[in-house]
């Protein structure tokens, strides 16, 4: 049932509040997922790639553990990994506890499993010899990577850009245990404190800040998505 008078106060307060920066939060959760989700499609684009195109020992069992690696979620060692980056940050400041920068590193540490295998099952659908081709003309092994693999990889890049940006964006548990001040809150984190005190829950912001939460993924989706049907079907068609 529709209110007899419908209003805009709380997708108002979203932007005017002082005491609860939703549009800050916002913004950190967009800045961590896109360094997060870059530099995972960096990482395991060269992975992959090696998996792939290499034949070395402990080839096999290396891509087993990784993914071995990955059944077990990261919340499971958050303890560990709470004393861990309390360690770095001893040493190195900006990568410890309540940096966003320390939160990235941490997000790295758990993305290569799954990851890397849909990568490398789309890099074996590429025909060696275009490779070789570019070789014999010339072109170095990275050039050959860089100028003629990445550009026909797009879908999978794609993909595992947009699957990692949705798990960044959305995560709660690492970010509440590492992030402890109000302005360097993610979304998910902040979004907590509306419905957290069960005689105090303000629902109504809540709702609308995650309505605005939620499109920075629509818009990044919308974007990727000539892309996200071929990623997907490709790199999971042969392993």
């Amino acid at each position: 049932m529709i209110p007899p008078n419908p209003s805009l106060d709380n997708y108002r307060e979203v932007f005017t509040s002082e005491q609860y920066p939703i549009a800050l939060w916002i913004k950190n959760s967009v800045v961590i997922g896109l360094i997060t989700s870059t530099l995972v499609v960096i990482m395991t684009s060269f992975a992959a790639y090696a998996f792939s195109r290499f034949r070395f020992k402990g080839r096999r069992t290396g891509l087993f553990a990784s993914l071995l690696v990955q059944v077990f979620p990261q919340m499971l060692a958050a303890v560990s990994i709470y004393l861990l980056v309390l360690s770095i940050g001893r040493l190195i400041p900006a990568l410890g506890i309540n940096t966003h920068a320390g939160l990235i590193m941490v997000y790295l540490g758990g993305a290569m499993g799954v990851n890397a295998w849909l990568m490398k099952g789309y890099f074996d659908t590429i025909p060696n010899s275009l490779e070789e081709s570019a070789m014999i003309d010339g072109a170095s092994p990275f050039q050959a990577f860089f100028m003629i693999i990445l550009p026909l990889a797009r879908p999978i890049l794609a993909v595992v850009f947009l699957l990692q940006f949705i798990g960044v964006y959305s995560e709660l548990i690492l970010a509440s245990v590492l992030i402890t001040s109000t302005e360097k809150y993610t979304l998910a984190v902040g979004l907590q404190l509306f419905i957290q005190d069960q005689y105090a829950s303000r629902w109504g912001v809540f709702a609308a800040a995650s309505v605005l939460g939620a499109l920075p993924i629509v818009l990044l989706f919308v974007f990727l998505q000539k892309y996200l049907v071929t990623g997907l079907i490709s790199g999971a068609v042969k392993g």
